[in-house]
C-alpha cells in the first residue's frame, strides 16, 4: 500500500465555526466518514487547520494574515490515507463531506524516501 494525502479545500463549515445544529450535523458526518476510514484501515493520520494563520512568500518574506487568497481556496484539514494506488486514493476521496459543501479535495501521493 501507498501513503495519498487528501487536502481539503473551501466548503462551508469548519469545526471552529460550528455553532448550529445544521453545522453540528455536517462535522458528525466528517467524524462518521473517518471513522469508516479507520475502521478499514485506510485512515493514517489527519487534522483540522485553524482558520487563522499567515502566509509567507517569496524572496523578501512578506508576511500578510490569512494562509490563503479567499474562501474557495482556504485549506481546511488533510488526511493521509492508505491506498493501492492514486486510483484507490481517488475513490476514497469521493467519500469526503466537502464535496457535499461545494470544496474539493487535492489527492496527492506522499513522496516516498529511498
Amino acid at each position: 500500500m501507498e501513503k495519498f494525502m487528501l487536502i481539503f479545500r473551501g466548503g462551508n463549515t469548519h469545526i471552529s465555526t460550528a455553532n448550529s445544529q445544521a453545522a453540528m450535523d455536517v462535522i458528525q458526518t466528517w467524524d462518521n466518514w473517518m471513522q469508516g476510514l479507520a475502521e478499514k484501515g485506510v485512515l493514517a493520520g489527519g487534522d483540522a487547520l485553524q482558520v487563522s494563520g499567515k502566509h509567507v512568500k517569496g524572496f523578501k518574506k512578506v508576511v500578510s494574515d490569512g494562509p490563503y487568497a479567499d474562501g474557495n481556496e482556504m485549506l481546511g484539514g488533510y488526511l493521509i490515507v492508505n491506498a493501492n494506488d492514486i486510483g484507490d486514493a481517488v475513490e476514497i476521496s469521493k467519500g469526503c463531506p466537502i464535496l457535499n459543501e461545494d470544496g474539493s479535495v487535492e489527492v496527492r501521493p506522499i513522496q516516498k524516501r529511498n
